[in-house]
């Protein structure tokens, strides 16, 4: 009798865990090997909750022009979506499919455990929109300490980047290249605003990158200084540099051809791929003397108008994607650090370390363009700074005039 009891009770059991699973479509445009280790993190976490995922995958390198809106309005929407743009939360909005966060969180008691630019670049319209999975500081100097010390310089003590450039003769003669640029057009978009809030400001950074540019500013002493720090970094760029793809360049600097990279700090997932440990092997500063540093929040959103059982499931995988221990270990194979500051400290290396200590200042940070900006907006001066680093005859008279245009187009 106690068998056929136990027999029952599991059977329903099994049958009400299969009533509640669900499969979810999960869109992203991850492909590196760091990151798809860290995309497995979530995966096992959603599957122990009794759900399957199903991947819609299209890296960001194929320069295919399918995106999220092409899903939804082809009728072929994703249930989670990795998206930062705030203009997509409006778009989905519109068609009724938006799914605000803001009470799920609240109860959840979330929110304070993130810091001020994470909680500012999840936030559209006053709503909480997006799940926030990962820290990245755009802009970090990643640099290799075997080389530094070959070439007898020490990029921690560099002050400014007047310090940094000094250095770069000395860092040649060493028989090493001094910075490894990867010359792609989104690359060069990602350098200026990490360039924009080292040598800017916050002030500046937010006139020109914020929910309303401010037209004033895009001829003013700070953008001269921007475009003329650009040039200087475009014309530091080893000759192979065009069109290289990030991981490649960090690569330069892993095997020791190149002394740093400037870029977003994922690159800490290709050194811990290659079996090198921060503080040991590699080191990581922000750009020398910065006012401020630009922080990505890599970002999923989930779809509204959805039936209850759906729509539980999604709630369940902002749950895992939230959870601390899963931060922690999607940090650790990511090469991010996590979005919770209680986070488990135990697993976090040298430079996430690094990167926490400078986001306790609430004033020297600033969000990724891509969750504040008008996508068009942001194109554009994509556009305007790469036909300004692939034309050294391109004066910054030049530039400024066609941002001006541009924003007159786009914006005015």
């Amino acid at each position: 009798m106690l068998k056929s009891i136990l027999g029952g009770v599991t059977a329903a059991l099994m049958l009400s865990s299969a009533a509640s699973a669900t499969d979810l479509i999960i869109y992203h445009n991850w492909s590196s090997g760091p990151e798809v280790a860290a995309l497995n993190v979530l995966k096992d976490g959603l599957e122990a909750k009794g759900h399957t995922w199903t991947d819609i995958a299209i890296p960001h390198n194929t320069g295919s022009n399918v995106n999220l809106m092409n899903l939804v309005t082809g009728g072929t929407p994703p249930n989670v979506f990795l998206e930062s743009s705030p203009g997509v939360y409006r778009d989905l909005a519109g068609l009724g499919l938006a799914r605000p966060l803001t009470e799920f969180f609240t109860e959840q008691g979330i929110l304070e455990q993130y810091p001020s630019s994470v909680v500012s670049s999840i936030t559209v319209d006053g709503e909480i929109m997006k799940i926030p999975t990962a820290i990245h500081i755009d802009g970090m100097a990643y640099y290799n300490m075997e080389v530094a010390e070959a070439a007898g310089v020490d990029p921690a003590a560099w002050d400014s980047l007047d310090a940094m450039f000094a250095d770069f003769q000395k860092i040649r003669d060493a028989g090493y290249i001094p910075l490894a640029i990867g010359g792609q057009q989104w690359q060069v978009g990602y350098l200026v605003h990490a360039l924009a809030a080292a040598t800017g400001g916050p002030e500046f950074y937010n006139a020109v990158y914020g929910g309303e540019p401010d037209p004033s500013v895009l001829d003013s002493a700070e953008m001269r200084t921007l475009l003329k720090t650009l040039r200087r970094f475009q014309q530091e760029a080893d000759e192979g540099s065009a069109n290289r793809e990030w991981n490649v360049t960090t690569n330069m600097v892993i095997t020791g051809q190149a002394l740093m990279q400037i870029h977003g700090d994922w690159m800490k997932g290709e050194w811990s791929a290659a079996g090198k440990t921060a503080g040991t092997d590699f080191g990581c500063i922000q750009i020398p003397g910065a006012k401020a540093v630009p922080v990505t929040v890599d970002s999923w959103g989930i779809l509204g108008g959805q039936s209850e059982e759906v729509d539980a499931a999604e709630l369940d995988f902002a749950a895992v994607v939230a959870d601390p221990q899963v931060q922690a270990d999607f940090a650790s194979a990511k090469g991010s650090t996590p979005t919770r500051l209680d986070a488990p400290s135990e697993v976090l290396d040298a430079c996430s370390v690094e990167v926490l200590r400078i986001l306790e200042d609430a004033d020297h940070q600033v969000p990724n363009p891509h969750s504040t900006v008008d996508a068009d907006w942001q194109n554009s001066i994509w556009d305007v700074v790469f036909n300004f680093w692939s034309d050294p005859s391109m004066s910054v008279d030049d530039a400024i005039a066609q941002i001006q245009e541009n924003y007159e187009t786009i914006l005015g």
